[in-house]
């Protein structure tokens, strides 16, 4: 059974256990294999189309709302600068895993060493964690600045968006660390053979002969510790947002209020739904193909970072005005 975004992040719900781990030679492998898309190997050039397309569009986009930010001084302020982190947060997810995909399409490039393939775990784990972090940022400055305008400034300082982002960071990359620690000190010995095109956590750890009922435990702690708090505080934000906008004396007002939110929530629905769909896929969709699992499972580390840029792209006055100036200057 392959493993999918959230339920990467959580492990199997039930402890995992290798009833035959005392009757099996340890093995260390230095190497695992990554499948890529099993049962779909005589397709892979085809497929790696609609990926290189998409990485290519999300890289050009999150730099480009990097860039528009950074020369534009009238778009440095607090959502902005989440917005930053945001993008920063996607390109790094999408280029640890598209280009190793790719090179296992283009070139059956399917060899990854023990520590390339921990590294990677590491990096996949705790920057879509971190997403969800900085989701839960950007609904805070929606609140604030809804809720409390006229304390806006004060409230959402630089410094404090420096503090809010340096915690982001931390809570990730810490609550993520056992987990390529963990894996690290399982004894390997049934295969080295990944059915995936990257190293997630509960795909590597169950290829271990021993009990790891602690990554299992962990995973499950994970799950409430991270996504369900920071969903919690998504939907208290937007309980208290929209309590004040239904406050508001015009419905002009109400609309043009809400409307500010929409790009965030956008960028929340582009994170959670194929997050949700491919959990939904893993726990109840047991006829479902391998590899169609696998590709559902690649949809949430390939579509937040292509569809945010465009979200907030299309969505935001300031950006897209500042890009048609860009364009329009060039043409001038």
């Amino acid at each position: 059974m392959q493993e999918t975004p959230l339920c990467s992040r959580v492990g199997h719900l039930l402890p995992y256990s290798m009833s035959d781990s005392n009757t099996t030679n340890f093995t260390n492998y230095s190497t695992f294999i990554l499948l890529g898309i099993p049962g779909l190997e005589a397709a892979h050039v085809w497929i790696s189309i609609p990926f290189f397309a998409m990485y290519a569009i999300a890289v050009l986009g999150n730099f480009t709302i990097l860039f528009i930010v950074k020369i534009e001084p009238s778009l440095q302020g607090p959502m902005f600068y989440f917005l930053c982190m945001l993008a920063v947060t996607d390109l790094v997810m999408s280029t640890s895993t598209v280009p190793k995909m790719l090179s296992i399409f283009w070139f059956n490039s399917r060899e990854i060493s023990f520590s390339a393939c921990l590294t990677q775990m590491y990096f996949i784990h705790s920057f879509s964690t971190m997403e969800s972090g900085i989701l839960v940022a950007m609904a805070f400055d929606r609140y604030v600045a809804i809720c409390n305008p006229l304390r806006y400034s004060m409230t959402l300082t630089n410094s404090v968006v420096a503090k809010v982002g340096l915690a982001v960071v931390l809570r990730s990359g810490i609550l993520i660390l056992p987990y390529p620690l963990l894996a690290r000190q399982w004894p390997y010995c049934r295969t080295n053979i990944i059915p995936h095109f990257y190293c997630g956590h509960i795909a590597v750890v169950k290829l271990a002969c021993a009990d790891i009922r602690i990554s299992s435990y962990y995973g499950l702690f994970n799950l409430f510790s991270e996504i369900g708090m920071d969903l919690f505080f998504i939907a208290v934000s937007y309980t208290l947002i929209l309590r004040a906008i239904f406050r508001l004396p015009t419905k002009d007002a109400r609309f043009k209020t809400f409307g500010t939110c929409i790009s965030h929530l956008c960028a929340i629905l582009a994170l959670y739904i194929p997050d949700l769909f491919s959990s939904l896929t893993q726990r109840f969709g047991h006829n479902v193909p391998l590899h169609l699992r696998v590709l559902i499972a690649s949809m949430y580390l390939v579509v937040p970072p292509v569809l945010h840029p465009i979200i907030y792209g299309v969505r935001t006055k300031q950006i897209r005005g500042r890009l048609l100036q860009l364009f329009t200057h060039k043409e001038t």
